[in-house]
This record gives structure tokens, C-alpha cells and sequence, in this order.
């Protein structure tokens, strides 16, 4: 199907709104120019925020409707018409938030993303010369994972909201997930079906796990949910959901995909519904939840049940998401079984809402690429009218699944960067696959791509990375990177400098640029339990790290004011750090194997006792690197002490051994001031001291003993009940000096290993 039949289907999806696409149909529109004004009023207390009132005074900012292109294509345009007043104007809220993002970086070098702001505006802001006109080839500009919802947002406050909110319209997102608070409902509803209390406390999970609870993977782990949290999640919601929609934001609310808690067969007793098979190492425990038959009349009943108090509850903008497969397999592979089950998800948002869309996770399609062939992907996807679902390429970026599928056989999709899994420290990215692979996946015979999106597990790193992509989602071709790159560390630092502009220029074209199936999970030694088999390869030469890691060392003096680049700093040695770890660990292992006891004690000892702490009191001098915010912001969520200690375990159980017997460990690993010495360290200390006495005793190495002994060390991290400092100790930059002296020479020796 070409995409301008697409649109035009699209354009008619919505029962009685076949003049306008669905997403210009939202519920509860006011009259035009109100919204307009709305949207506008929306992006100037933004920018009041973000740069002051004086200087946000000198915008002009208006919305006008009028400057979308065909399909409701965003754009903006940037003027001085008027003498000493910048002019932005933009299609929507977005579109114009964008439009100001792009005066600042562009006239005046600023730079706003998760680790910092830049913002050194000059007293008169520069005219604009001429007319600037910019229009997205996107439709779409997506922002989500429904992980993100458990790994980065689980303990966010609405002020930490706010700013990322602002972020999201600066950055040109104008459609994302707005999960918070549903429990709430889903509670209401559970009730109101004759479900006890106890029944639903029992299949809520923690906190740190809802996000495996809404997809049927996992119940109970964790929790359960106090009533506090269910409040102050609701009032979290309004205030996300308002924001957003001021802005012009299709907020995407969640719906029924199928699953069921175990109370509901009790007061159901001859619903047809089936156990499902344990998920990621789980037992039956925490897992094996019910899916309800689709032919089931009360798979409809629920579904709409649920919906209609949502949207009774928060409105709507009638785009929902639902994934019943999430890493599951089906009960079966017949194309009428897996056409049925998305007939009946779709069905029950449609008796809800008839204007629904269905936004859809489509990581099922490479997950298990054995299962989901031709003919399960198209009979699941065709169960859907066309134009009636959207589907998230979600790791395009990698392992993109519109090209072996058609485009989807003709539903519309927005190709996506992952990026990130577990919301993992570690530089990372593929700059050349996502500054090509959105306009290949354009050019593509009958393509239906309406969008671009990222979707991290986790956030608050590799900031380049979405800074480029959300930058790219405004470009009708690729960038040169290099020049791209240049203007990016001006603008994060204020300032040129040549030796940064080195730096980030080599680290893009090594470390940033991974290619081919390239999967972020690290895998350094030094997140991960010890053994004698780990794994230490990389996808570049780690001697570029290292020479990045001098360049911005050197750069210190002229821009350590810069608390970016203080951040970057901070983050290019824990890399090369990381890196020593796997060096040493190779010297530890080639030792023991040796049976060489001074060689292990030597490079053991280095490495549990000079080198973890001392990239732990590097961590531990810059805020963004603690473990005690992560676990302040858990406990801040509480209304009682009980409820403090359920989430400080929910905290750290999910930084570590993610389940009670590490079943899915080490998966969202960070590198934190705190985690490093007292949680990795210890397990360090522990291997290479098991190492020592299997030599000193001539006894081989169990590593199934080990693990026992481990487990107990892993354990008391979670339950230790220590408190860690929520703000920073130490200076930054004579820490990282004096790393640097200690440690790049060591490191330039070993800089040929590891290379790709």
C-alpha cells in the first residue's frame, strides 16, 4: 500500500470524523483558536521555565494550525519581523516548542538534555536573518517504552515530571505513553466484578515490576500495592496527562490485552481462560498468569469495562496500547487463534472508544522470530482493520522487522531506536543505522511508516544518541555526522573547544557506532557475577575510549565550569574504567589458570582495592551518578515507614538480582557511587579471594559453590537497610585528575585489547 493510500485510510479510520485523521479527532477539543491559544500560553510558561521570564519575554510565540502540512505534517518558522523579538511559530504546541529549541541551539548555542542545561543566552537575542520555515516528513514523533515506566519513571515526582515533559516538547515528541495511575482503575474495576481485596493485593506486583505486571509476565513479586500509591499515582496522572495535551501531545492510555488475576476464575468459575507458561526464569509463583479466551464474552466485558472508567476518569485522545505477547508465546500458532485474540483486543477498545486505535509493541516479531513467521505476524496484524492500529518497530535501530514483513502488511508503523535495555550505564549507540535507517524504512516499496520514535527500556545516558534522533525527526535526509557532532559539544558546553570536538568526534565514529545486530546490555565483567567465563569482547577498539577519555581530561580547565561537561567527564573515564575492570579480570583469570599466586594476588588486589573504590568516589562526586538519589526518590514515595522499606526493596531489588533468587540478574544494571564499592566490590572481593584459596588449598574453583556464597552477599546488599548520601562528596574534577594520572597509563598498555 503506498503511503498516500494510507494516509488517505487513515484519514477515514474514525467512525464519524472521515473528514480528518483520527489524531486530529481527539475527545473534548475545544473550539480552534481556543486550542491554538491554549497550546501557545503552554510553550511560553515552558520557556519561562527553562530560561526565565526576562528571556523568555523576548519570544514571540503563536500556534497556528495552518502551517501543517499535508497529513497534519508539524512545522514551525522562525522569524524577526518585529525588531528585537524572536518569532516562533508552530502548527502545534510541539511543533513551536521545537521551533524555539532550534533558535537556542542554532542562534545561541544552547543545549538542554537529562544531564544538563546550557543555556548562556546573550543579553539581546540574535535576530533571525531571514525566514526560517521547518516542516517534519514525520507525522508522528513518538517517546516510550512501557518498560521506561518501571526502570527510569517508577519513583518521579511531578517536578521531575515537569522537566520531562518540557524536554519531550522541546525535542519535538508529540505522541507518548501516559501509564501512570492505571492500577487505580484497575483496582475499581476488579472490585466492581466481585474480586476481593486480598485477590487483587495479591496479583498487583511492587512498584519496580508494574510494567511486567500490565503485560501479563509477572504478579505478586514485590508487592503489594499500598492505597497511598494509587492515589498519589492518580493525582500524578492528571497533572502528566494536562501538561501534555497543553502542549498538543496525543497521550496514549492503556487498555485490556487479555490478562486476568486468578481472583477473577473464583468469582467467574466457568470463564475459559488459560494458564500461561512461566516467564524470564520465573515460577508459577510470580508468574503463569491467565489469559482469557478472545471468544470468551467476558474478555469484552472486562476490556470495556476497564476502558470506559479510564476514559471516564482521564478523557481521551483515543490512541491505546495493549500487548497480550510481551515475550509470552501463544497457546497456539494457528493464524484464526492469533487473529481472533487482536480482533478481541481491538474490539474491546472500540466498544469503549469507536474512534480507538490500537498503538502496538511490535518487539514480539524479533523476539521470537521462530514462533512469528509470515503468517502468525500478518493474521495478528490483520485482525486489526487497516489504519486502525499503529505498530512500533520498536529496535529498528538493529533489528528492524517492517522489511521481512511487508511494512507490516499495511499497517501503519513508526520506526524505532531502542537504544537502551534496563536503563544500563555504559556509552552506547548506532549513529549511522539511525541516521539512515528512517529514510530507507521511507523509501521502502509501499511503505506505511507515519513515524519516528525512540523506545529506551531506560533513560538518563547516552544523551547524543536522542539528541540525534529526535534531531533527525525534523530532517528529510541524513546528517553528516561529524559536523553534526562538532556542534553538538559546542552547544553541551557553551563553548569550542578543539580537544572536546576531538574527543566526541572519535567517540562517535567508535563506541556510537555500532553496527549490525548490536544489543546494549552490558556485559562488562564488572557489572555482572563473577565467574571464570565472562565475557569481554566490544564492538570497537577500546583504545578510542581511552584516547577521548585524555582528550576531554585535557579539556578540564577551560570547561570544568560546565556541568555537562563535568557529566561527560564523568561518564568517558567510568567507560575506560569499565574497561580496565575487563583487563584486569583477564589478568586475574590467566593467573589462577597459571596457578601464578603472586600474579593473582597482584592484579585481584589492584582491582578490588585501589581501582572499584576508586571509580566509586568518581560516582560519588556528581549527583546523576548516586545510588542514594535512586533510593531517596524510593523512599520520598512513601506515607509510613513500612511503605519506605517496600519500596527501598523494590529499589534495590531491581538494580540487582530482579526477582528473589536473581532470576533475571545484573538486567538493569548501573554504575552508581554505592552500588559500585558496596555491591559489585564485595562480589569482586569475594570471587578473587575464592580464587586465592583454591590456589593456596590446590582445590579447583566450583562455580556452583561460588553462586551459593554469592547469592548470600547479593542478598545482604538488598536487605542491608544502609543509606546512602543523596547528594555528592568530593570534587569531580581533581578525582577524575588524579584517576587519570594513576590510570591511562595502565590503560594505554592494555589499549590494544578488546578491539573489534
Amino acid at each position: 500500500m503506498a503511503l498516500p493510500a494510507l494516509v488517505v485510510l487513515l484519514a477515514a479510520a474514525a467512525a464519524g470524523a472521515a473528514r480528518a485523521p483520527w489524531w486530529e479527532a481527539m475527545a473534548g477539543l475545544r473550539p480552534e483558536a481556543a486550542a491554538e491559544a491554549r497550546q501557545a500560553g503552554a510553550v511560553r510558561e515552558l520557556l519561562a521555565r527553562l530560561a526565565g521570564p526576562r528571556a523568555a519575554a523576548g519570544f514571540s510565540v503563536s500556534v497556528n494550525r495552518s502551517l501543517a502540512g499535508p497529513g497534519g505534517l508539524d512545522a514551525f518558522r522562525l522569524s524577526s519581523r518585529t525588531p528585537g523579538v524572536v518569532e516562533v511559530a508552530g502548527s502545534s504546541g510541539v511543533a513551536a516548542a521545537s521551533g524555539v529549541y532550534r533558535y537556542l541551539k542554532d542562534f545561541c548555542g544552547c543545549h538542554v538534555s537529562w544531564s544538563a542545561t546550557q543555556l548562556r543566552l546573550p543579553e539581546r537575542l540574535p535576530p533571525v536573518p531571514s525566514e526560517i520555515l521547518v516542516s517534519s516528513p514525520n507525522r508522528f514523533r513518538f517517546y516510550q517504552n512501557v518498560c521506561t515506566q518501571s526502570y527510569s519513571y517508577v519513583w518521579w515526582s511531578w517536578e521531575r515530571w515537569e522537566r520531562e515533559i518540557d524536554w519531550m516538547a522541546l525535542h519535538g515528541i508529540n505522541m507518548a505513553l501516559a501509564f501512570t495511575g492505571q492500577e487505580a482503575i484497575w483496582q475499581r474495576v476488579y472490585l466492581s466484578l466481585g474480586l476481593n481485596q486480598s485477590e487483587i493485593d495479591e496479583y498487583f506486583t511492587g512498584p519496580a515490576f508494574l510494567a511486567w505486571n500490565r503485560m501479563g509476565n509477572l504478579h505478586t513479586w514485590a508487592g503489594p500495592l499500598p492505597l497511598s500509591w494509587h492515589l498519589k499515582q492518580l493525582y500524578l496522572q492528571y497533572r502528566i496527562l494536562e501538561r501534555m495535551r497543553s502542549l498538543g501531545m496525543l497521550t496514549v492510555l492503556p487498555a485490556f490485552s487479555g490478562h486476568i488475576p486468578s481472583g477473577v476464575l473464583r468469582v467467574f468459575p466457568r470463564i475459559n481462560a488459560t494458564r500461561l507458561g512461566g516467564w524470564s526464569h520465573f515460577d508459577c509463583t510470580c508468574s503463569c498468569s491467565y489469559l482469557l479466551s478472545p471468544e470468551d464474552p467476558m474478555f469484552q466485558v472486562i476490556g470495556t469495562l476497564f476502558l470506559k472508567e479510564l476514559i471516564k476518569e482521564f478523557g481521551t485522545d483515543h490512541v491505546y496500547s495493549a500487548d497480550t505477547f510481551n515475550e509470552m508465546r501463544p497457546l497456539s500458532s494457528e493464524p484464526t487463534y492469533l487473529s481472533k485474540v487482536s480482533a478481541a483486543v481491538f474490539q474491546s477498545m472500540a466498544g469503549a472508544d469507536p474512534r480507538a486505535v490500537w498503538l502496538m509493541q511490535g518487539w514480539l516479531f524479533q523476539h521470537q522470530p521462530d514462533f512469528w513467521q509470515p503468517a502468525q505476524v500478518r493474521a495478528l496484524l490483520r485482525g486489526v482493520p487497516l489504519g486502525r492500529m499503529v505498530v512500533l518497530d520498536l529496535f529498528a535501530e538493529s533489528k528492524p522487522v517492517y522489511p521481512w514483513t511487508e511494512s507490516f502488511y499495511g499497517q501503519p508503523f513508526i520506526w524505532c531506536m531502542l537504544q537502551n535495555f534496563g536503563g544500563n550505564h555504559g556509552l552506547f549507540g548506532s549513529a549511522e543505522s539511525i541516521n539512515q535507517g528512517p529514510f530507507a524504512a521511507r523509501r521502502f516499496l509501499n511503505s506505511t511508516m507515519v513515524g519516528v520514535g525512540l523506545t529506551p527500556e531506560g533513560i538518563e545516558q547516552n544523551d547524543v544518541m536522542y539528541e540525534l534522533m529526535t534531531d533527525l525527526g525534523w530532517r528529510k535526509e541524513p546528517v553528516d555526522l561529524q559536523r553534526w557532532v562538532a556542534e553538538y559539544a559546542a552547544q553541551r558546553y557553551g563553548a569550542r573547544n578543539e580537544n572536546a570536538t576531538a574527543a566526541w568526534r572519535l567517540l562517535l565514529q567508535t563506541v556510537y557506532n555500532c553496527s549490525g545486530v548490536c544489543v546494549n546490555h552490558n556485559h562488562s565483567p564488572l557489572v555482572h557475577r563473577p565467574s571464570l567465563r565472562m565475557d569481554t569482547e566490544l564492538w570497537y577498539n577500546q583504545s578510542a575510549v581511552y584516547e577521548a577519555w585524555r582528550l576531554l581530561q585535557g579539556s578540564a580547565g577551560e570547561l570544568g565550569a560546565s556541568g555537562a561537561f563535568r557529566y561527560d567527564l564523568v561518564d568517558v573515564a567510568r567507560q575506560a574504567l569499565q574497561q580496565l575492570v575487563s583487563d584486569y579480570y583477564r589478568e586475574i583469570k590467566q593467573a589462577f589458570q597459571d596457578h601464578s599466586l603472586p600474579r593473582l594476588l597482584t592484579a585481584g588486589g589492584v582491582l578490588v582495592y585501589d581501582l572499584l573504590p576508586e571509580l566509586d568516589s568518581l560516582l560519588a562526586s556528581d549527583e546523576r551518578f548516586l545510588l542514594g538519589r535512586w533510593l531517596e526518590s524510593a523512599r520520598l514515595m512513601a506515607t509510613s515507614d513500612r511503605e519506605a522499606d517496600l519500596y527501598d526493596f523494590n529499589a534495590r531489588n531491581q538494580l540487582t538480582l530482579w526477582g528473589p533468587l536473581g532470576n533475571i540478574l545484573d538486567y538493569a544494571n548501573k554504575q552508581l557511587g554505592g552500588l559500585v564499592l558496596d555491591y559489585y566490590g564485595v562480589r569482586w572481593n569475594l570471587f578473587v579471594s575464592t580464587l586465592v584459596d583454591c590456589l593456596n588449598t590446590g582445590t579447583p574453583f566450583h562455580q556452583n559453590q561460588f553462586i551459593q556464597a554469592v547469592f548470600q552477599v547479593e542478598r545482604g546488599f538488598i536487605y542491608s537497610g544502609k543509606q546512602y548520601p543523596a547528594k555528592p562528596t568530593g570534587n569531580t574534577l581533581e578525582i577524575a585528575q588524579k584517576i587519570f594520572i594513576k590510570y591511562y597509563p595502565s590503560a594505554m598498555k592494555h589499549g590494544h585489547l578488546g578491539a573489534a
